[in-house]
C-alpha cells in the first residue's frame, strides 16, 4: 500500500506595484504633497483658457456687429459704452480682452510666492526636507525634483495660455480701441512670458535657501516677481527704440468698401448710416500689421529672462552645498605587520 505525500502549492505572487517615474519616486511624492496647488494651477489655466476661447468666439459678436455696421467708430462706441468691468465680469470685448494678461501676470507672482514659501522654505523650516535627506534621496536630487515638476507644469499651462492669447488677437484684433494698449499687449505676450513664469519659479527656489524661513522668503521672491513683470513691455531697455522712449507704433491697415468691392479710405461718417449711405459704404477692414520689430524684441527679452533663470537654478544648488552631509569617518591608518 502506498502513501501519497500531499504536493504544497506554492502560494501566488503577488504582481509587482507600478512605481511612477522619477528618481526613488520623488516625482510621486512632489505631485502628492503639492497636490492642491496643482489643482489650483490647474483651475487657473482651465479659467483663462476659457475666457480666451469665449473672447475668440461668442464673446467678440456685440463688437464684431458694431464694426460691421460703422468699421473703427463702431468698435470705439462698443468699446466705451456699458458699465466698467469687474474682474471677468461685464464690460466691453476691449476691456474684457485685457483681463488674460491681468490674470498672467498675478500667476507669475504667484508661481515665485508659492516656490519660495510652501515648495521650498517651509519643508526646510518644518525639518521635512532634512528627513528626506536621510531617506537616501540626496540634497541635490531633492532640488531638482522640486524645481523639474513644477517647471513642467508651468511651462506647458502658461505656453497654452500665450498660444490662445494670440489667436484671439491674430482673428479680433481689428476690434481694439487703438493707443498703448494694444501695442503694449503686442510686444509683450509671447515666448518671453512663459520665459518670465519659469524666472519667477527659479527666484521664489533661491529665495527660499537663502533665506530658509516662509514669510520672508515668500514676501522676497514674490516683490522681485512682480518688479521684474512691472519692468517688461514698458521699461526693459531692449522694449525701446533708439528714437523714443515708447514701444514703436504698430502699422495698421484700415479700409472702407463700397458697393463695387472698391476699397476706399473711411469717410469718417463715425456713426450716421445717411453718411455711409452717401458715399456708398458696405463694410470696412481694420487689422493690425505684423512688426519687425515683434521677434527681435521677444527672443532678447527671452534670452536674457532664461539667462536670468539658469542664474538663479546655478546659485539655488550651489547655496544647498551648505546642507551636503560632510564626511566625518576618517580612513584608519594602516597597521604595520
Amino acid at each position: 500500500m502506498s502513501s501519497t505525500t500531499p504536493v504544497l502549492e506554492r502560494p501566488a505572487e503577488s504582481p509587482a506595484r507600478r512605481r511612477m517615474p522619477g528618481p526613488d519616486g520623488l516625482v510621486w511624492t512632489v505631485l502628492r504633497l503639492h497636490r492642491t496647488a496643482l489643482w489650483v494651477w490647474t483651475a487657473y489655466v482651465a479659467i483663462t483658457a476659457g475666457l480666451l476661447l469665449w473672447l475668440w468666439g461668442p464673446g467678440a459678436s456685440a463688437a464684431q456687429k458694431a464694426f460691421d455696421m460703422f468699421g473703427y467708430a463702431g468698435a470705439q462706441d462698443n468699446a466705451f459704452q456699458g458699465p466698467a468691468p469687474i474682474i471677468l465680469i461685464g464690460g466691453s470685448f476691449d476691456s474684457l480682452f485685457y483681463e488674460p494678461s491681468s490674470l498672467i501676470g498675478i500667476a507669475s507672482c504667484a508661481i515665485a510666492v508659492f516656490a519660495a514659501g510652501p515648495l521650498i522654505a517651509r519643508e526646510l523650516e518644518q525639518g521635512t526636507a532634512q528627513l528626506a535627506w536621510t531617506q537616501s534621496v540626496s540634497p541635490a536630487r531633492w532640488l531638482a525634483a522640486k524645481l523639474a515638476v513644477p517647471a513642467v507644469f508651468v511651462g506647458v499651462g502658461t505656453g497654452l495660455l500665450v498660444v490662445l492669447y494670440r489667436l484671439v488677437w491674430n482673428a479680433h484684433n481689428h476690434l481694439l480701441v487703438a493707443g498703448i494698449g494694444p501695442r503694449s499687449f503686442y510686444f509683450s505676450i509671447g515666448p518671453a512670458t512663459v520665459a518670465s513664469a519659469l524666472f519667477g519659479l527659479a527666484v521664489g527656489v533661491l529665495a527660499a535657501l537663502v533665506l530658509r524661513r516662509t514669510l520672508p522668503a515668500l514676501v522676497v521672491g514674490g516683490v522681485v516677481q512682480f518688479l521684474a513683470g512691472a519692468m517688461r513691455g514698458n521699461n526693459w531697455p531692449f522694449q525701446h527704440s533708439p528714437f523714443s522712449r515708447l514701444q514703436p507704433e504698430l502699422p495698421v491697415y484700415s479700409k472702407a468698401m463700397t458697393s463695387s468691392g472698391a476699397k476706399v479710405p473711411d469717410p469718417g461718417c463715425y456713426l450716421s448710416q445717411k453718411c455711409l449711405d452717401r458715399h456708398h459704404i458696405t463694410g470696412f477692414t481694420r487689422t493690425y500689421l505684423p512688426s519687425p520689430d515683434y521677434w527681435p524684441r521677444q527672443l532678447a527679452e527671452t534670452g536674457i529672462l532664461l539667462a536670468l533663470t539658469a542664474l538663479a537654478v546655478v546659485g539655488a544648488f550651489l547655496v544647498l552645498r551648505r546642507y551636503q552631509p560632510k564626511n566625518t569617518h576618517r580612513p584608519k591608518k594602516e597597521t604595520a605587520a
